[in-house]
């Protein structure tokens, strides 16, 4: 009988590791080795034709005498801030809202949340359409005459807008859900204690929610600091590289200038910022987060 459970149990066993093998395997070649690799790269010059050259440090040293690389860095932080702030705000304001079960609650969540399933490329022709300074919609109604994309006061702020719109679905989505499993009781204590609606939702929705914030601010933080595609669709870094980022610098080092080593030293430059960032927000959870325990 003993011997039964054992085979009984290595058999699971294998099955077990049958079943993740396929994701482990590509894991291992598609995203671990990639990284080491990449993080080697970082330290030699190459340009895809000739032979790798080490050079150490030279290509860290590189891109921080650059004060190209400081402005493309400022405006990362600038458009990674500024989407995780409204990012986050907006879609919380709109969960709440919706909480509340007023009329046509379903049509809006729908709608809200199809921008975030759209594609980036049908949304970047469409906005380009909105933004267009002489037939754009946004224009038409502001009767002004704009030059989002074009103009260095405006193109970051444009692309921000459109960003924090494709947004807006998937995080209130996730605020939904955190409201549904709060009791109404919360709420209605409220209510019957005087409170108003922004009290409510000062003093009973953002607490209550603070994990669910928590969370969010840093997946938006995240994905804000790795925009690529919006960029690349919609200016290209212009004008005068007033909307040029760090991913966006990295795809023109290495496929454009075929500086793959330059490339891989901001990849990794780009990785620190995440990951001390996230530490940070991390260690201050118990300040930010409501009931937060170790």
């Amino acid at each position: 009988m003993k011997k039964l459970f054992e085979n009984i149990s290595n058999n699971q066993k294998i099955a077990g590791w049958l079943f993740i093998l396929p994701a482990l395997v590509g894991t291992v070649l598609f995203i671990i080795i990639p990284v080491f690799c990449s993080f080697g790269l970082s330290f030699v010059k190459w340009d895809l034709l000739n032979p790798m050259k080490f050079v150490g440090f030279d290509n860290y040293k590189e891109i921080f005498a650059d004060p190209l690389f400081f402005k493309i860095l400022i405006n990362t932080i600038v458009f990674a801030f500024s989407t995780s702030v409204l990012g986050v705000i907006i879609p919380m304001i709109l969960a709440s809202i919706l909480n509340s079960k007023i009329r046509g609650s379903e049509f809006f969540k729908t709608a809200y949340f199809l921008p975030f399933i759209t594609p980036m490329i049908v949304i970047g022709v469409i906005w380009e359409w909105i933004f267009d300074p002489n037939i754009g919609f946004l224009n038409h109604i502001l009767h002004m005459h704009i030059n989002w994309l074009y103009d260095v006061n405006f193109a970051m702020p444009a692309m921000i807008i459109v960003s924090v719109w494709k947004l807006i679905g998937y995080n209130m989505i996730i605020f939904l859900s955190a409201l549904s499993g709060i009791s109404q009781s919360m709420f209605e204590a409220a209510k019957i204690d005087g409170a108003n609606s922004f009290q409510i939702f000062k003093n009973v929705t953002i607490p209550l929610l603070s994990p669910t914030i928590f969370f969010v601010v840093i997946i938006t933080a995240i994905s804000s600091f790795q925009v690529f595609d919006l960029i690349y669709l919609m200016t290209q870094g212009g004008p005068l590289d007033s909307t040029n980022v760090l991913v966006y610098a990295i795809y023109k080092n290495a496929f454009e200038f075929f500086n793959i080593g330059k490339a891989s030293a901001i990849a990794y430059v780009l990785f620190l910022i995440i990951l001390v960032l996230t530490l940070i927000q991390w260690n201050l959870r118990k300040k930010l987060v409501h009931n937060e325990i170790d």
